[in-house]
């Protein structure tokens, strides 16, 4: 048997175990709201624009940056707090400017949980972007499909997600709440906002692509290998559409201080479920069938831009 789990109240016993058992085990944020705020008071004091939008670009997807007009761009290298890039197809620039009219923060390159940061650090520019001004959160993916009707290169509008990191304790929300963002318990079942998805499948009509725009569940696994035949089996039967490595940390700190919240999945491969297949998933893949679509992917968003009304009016 264990130690700790039997014995007498001596080091390693009953009573050392229940004692720690007994304590609520708090795990702290390496942020205070002080720091988000000497984030945000740094950027708005070296630019002018006052985003309303604030747009996440996945893997292979920072070209949407490029369409921003008064570009005013910062290395993440310079902002205070700010963690670093280190993915291929990550540039890890912030970008302030308009897309078609619309005052936004683009970021070219998130950060992940298979980097080594805390959820805390993954989404610690989402919190700053609420105190810019932000009132929308646009995140785009790259994702491997589960759904066998999906097709490389198709774009899938984020109905809802499956967040498999949390079943196992890894939250953004963990540790003391600030309730200066938002309540201890926040709902997630409106995580994805009902009349944006409406306004983009208008909008998609707009683009004249002869794809269909899909829609879907998309579920987050940690990373970094690409999943087995038998987990992407297990995820399809959860209902899953496609399957990534990030997005759904962002959207629960968004929606926890109040952000409205719209995403895509870029579909950059299709997930092997079949033991006699010989394909294999990889990275570069992904970055190749990204660029390849990209542009597809970048004009729609842009389009949308103009087309999303104020919090308090959309329908």
């Amino acid at each position: 048997m264990p130690l700790g789990l039997k014995g007498g109240p001596g080091p390693g016993g009953r009573g050392t175990w229940a004692r720690f058992a007994a304590q609520p085990q708090v795990i702290e944020s390496g942020f205070t709201y002080d720091d988000y705020q000497k984030t945000a008071e740094w950027l708005l004091s070296h630019t002018k624009h006052r985003p309303q939008v604030a747009v996440i670009c996945g893997s292979g997807l920072g070209g949407l940056a490029e369409k921003v007009t008064q570009a005013q761009v910062f290395d993440y290298s310079e902002i205070p707090n700010f963690p670093r890039s280190t993915v291929p197809g990550h540039a890890g620039r912030l970008v302030f400017g308009f897309l078609n009219g619309r005052a936004c923060v683009v970021m070219q390159g998130r950060f992940h949980l298979y980097e080594g940061y805390p959820l805390w650090k993954v989404t610690f520019p989402v919190r700053v972007f609420r105190l810019l001004g932000v009132d929308t959160l646009v995140v785009t993916n790259a994702a491997g499909g589960l759904n066998p009707k999906f097709q490389v290169g198709d774009i899938m509008l984020i109905r809802d997600h499956i967040n498999m990191p949390g079943f196992s304790g890894q939250n953004p929300l963990i540790g003391p709440n600030e309730e200066r963002f938002g309540v201890r318990f926040p709902p997630m079942s409106d995580a994805y906002d009902r009349d944006l998805r409406k306004i983009a499948h208008k909008t998609w009509k707009q683009v004249g692509d002869k794809q269909e725009l899909q829609e879907g569940t998309y579920v987050m696994l940690a990373g970094p290998n690409f999943e087995t035949v038998a987990e992407s089996r297990l995820l399809q039967k959860l209902g899953a559409d496609a399957v990534g490595m990030s997005t759904v940390p962002e959207v629960i700190v968004a929606r926890h201080c109040g952000l409205r919240v719209f995403g895509f999945s870029l579909i950059t491969n299709k997930v092997v479920l079949n033991y006699e297949s010989l394909e294999k998933a990889n990275h570069e893949e992904v970055l190749a069938a990204g660029k390849q679509a990209a542009q597809k992917l970048e004009q729609f968003v842009s389009l949308l831009m103009s087309c999303i009304p104020p919090p308090h009016s959309a329908s």
